[in-house]
């Protein structure tokens, strides 16, 4: 529902407070006038670009969050969870209180009650505002960042690998006999073995934390902890009496020589990493439109540096470099790029492109 029409719907109170906030010059006291200036006031062309500049960076975080969540409406309880969401540091909570954010936001013509008996304790964003605000948003992200001045003259690709590597570890599973350890692990050599087999070539893993990134990211490295994470996810292997298996299905699968469709890995990888990034799904979209064409990496960063909250021992730096854009690569997402200065770029690969719209509407 666009902004007119839930403004047809709210009563003449919240329009009052609408309208004294935008000191708009009308009657109180009629309705049709307090909602045709308030049209007038929030249809100005520069009125989201300004009210973007001004924000503070839990109110970015904030509508970030409303603009990105899969839902369309929201309980009272899930408005105060995203607004406490938006605060990463302890200095935030003297400022408001996540309450008085979300009746800030109202008051702005920006939240509203749902118009049905069933609906009208839920919040929703206008439709039109969503996209508006999207809009400006992009705008300002790409003004932001810095663009190559030539095509780097080396670049590194990883279009549909992943689908292929997966083929390659249902091979090795079926052709050994690979015993786990007490906690369900490989050993290290059946580890190198795949590694060996696989497109790309990644070290194993050392000793330090590693947690929260998925079912045996503390055991594999990311890459290879992505694909046996998904091969387990979708049964095509199992782990039986410390022993790694093919599944039934795992097996006609790898008869079939089937290739999966790269988005299934974009979006498992989504619902995987969503947890300890919980603006997964915007900073993918970001980082997407911001690089259609070759951008440096440090000049990315600093525009959704705001947007990354610390977790744990990961850093907003190494979360973006290790757990979003080098994963990204490994999805077919993202190509990287280096100059003779050694200057690092990346650009959305074709199928990133394609990807973002279906991002765009999740």
């Amino acid at each position: 529902m666009n902004l007119a029409d839930m403004l047809t719907f709210a009563d003449i109170g919240q329009l009052s407070r609408i309208a004294d906030h935008y000191r708009c010059e009308c009657s109180g006291h009629s309705k049709h006038e307090l909602i045709q200036s308030i049209l007038q006031t929030i249809g100005r062309r520069d009125f989201i670009e300004r009210h973007i500049g001004g924000m503070s960076l839990e109110d970015f975080r904030f509508l970030n969050t409303l603009l990105f969540d899969g839902r369309r409406q929201f309980s009272l309880e899930e408005l105060v969870a995203c607004a406490q969401g938006s605060r990463f540091t302890e200095d935030a909570k003297e400022r408001e209180s996540p309450r008085e954010m979300i009746a800030r936001f109202r008051q702005q013509g920006w939240l509203f009650n749902g118009t049905t008996q069933q609906t009208r304790y839920l919040f929703e964003v206008p439709e039109d505002l969503k996209r508006r605000f999207r809009e400006a948003l992009e705008r300002r992200f790409l003004a932001e960042v810095k663009a190559a001045a030539a095509e780097p003259p080396m670049y590194r690709e990883e279009p549909d690998m992943l689908s292929a590597d997966l083929l390659l570890f249902l091979q090795y599973v079926s052709r050994h006999d690979i015993s786990l350890n007490s906690e369900g692990v490989m050993y290290r050599r059946n580890q190198l073995q795949i590694l060996e087999s696989l497109h790309v070539s990644e070290g194993l893993v050392g000793k330090g934390w590693r947690f929260g990134y998925g079912r045996r990211f503390k055991d594999y490295p990311n890459r290879l902890a992505l694909l046996y994470d998904y091969a387990y996810h979708t049964r095509l292997i199992q782990e039986n009496n410390h022993r790694l298996e093919l599944t039934e299905a795992g097996a006609a699968y790898l008869a079939e020589e089937h290739k999966e469709p790269m988005i299934q890995f974009v979006r498992f990888w989504l619902r995987l990493y969503k947890g300890p990034i919980p603006n997964l799904l915007s900073l993918v979209y970001w980082i997407l439109c911001c690089s259609k064409d070759w951008v440096t990496i440090p000049s990315l960063f600093e525009r959704v540096e705001a947007l990354i909250k610390p977790f744990f021992y990961d850093t907003p730096a190494s979360i973006f470099e290790e757990r979003i854009l080098q994963m990204m690569l490994h999805l077919g997402m993202v190509r990287f790029g280096e100059d003779e200065r050694h200057e690092r770029y990346v650009q959305a690969s074709p199928f990133g492109k394609q990807a973002v719209q279906q991002i765009h509407k999740a």
